[in-house]
């Protein structure tokens, strides 16, 4: 299993430590610059998207979370399970995109959070 983010971003940087030192998730958490995105059967585009999932089925944004939620047992289960809801998922979108597009401006986000990262690349000479 393995739970995919962008590595760029501070604020994405800062949910992955939380998750790595609270959640007790058998997922591998890596940014999807370092990942090998072939092997996990992801494109760059989807990595740029949004967070991915990758265990038993491979899922996206609030989708991803809710799994590795649930596949960190416990009572994240069932906030795993629950974000999962068909319901609440279809409030989660919303809020993960908005969220996703103003990263730059909460807590941990940098400017570089709000560049395409066509740009990022560019600033750091690998584009």
């Amino acid at each position: 299993m393995t739970f995919v983010f962008d590595g760029d971003c501070a604020f994405c940087s800062t949910c992955a430590r939380f998750i790595e030192r609270r959640i007790p998730t058998p997922a591998e958490v890596v940014p999807w610059q370092f990942a090998d995105l072939a092997a996990l059967g992801l494109t760059r585009a989807e990595a740029e998207e949004a967070v991915q999932w990758v265990g038993a089925r491979t899922t996206a944004g609030p989708e991803a979370i809710g799994d590795l939620l649930v596949s960190a047992g416990s009572y994240w289960r069932v906030l795993g399970r629950l974000l999962l809801l068909r319901p609440v998922l279809a409030a989660a979108w919303p809020a993960y995109r908005l969220i996703s597009r103003h990263r730059d401006r909460l807590p941990g986000g940098t400017a570089m959070c709000a560049l395409p990262q066509a740009e990022r690349d560019r600033l750091r000479g690998t584009g």
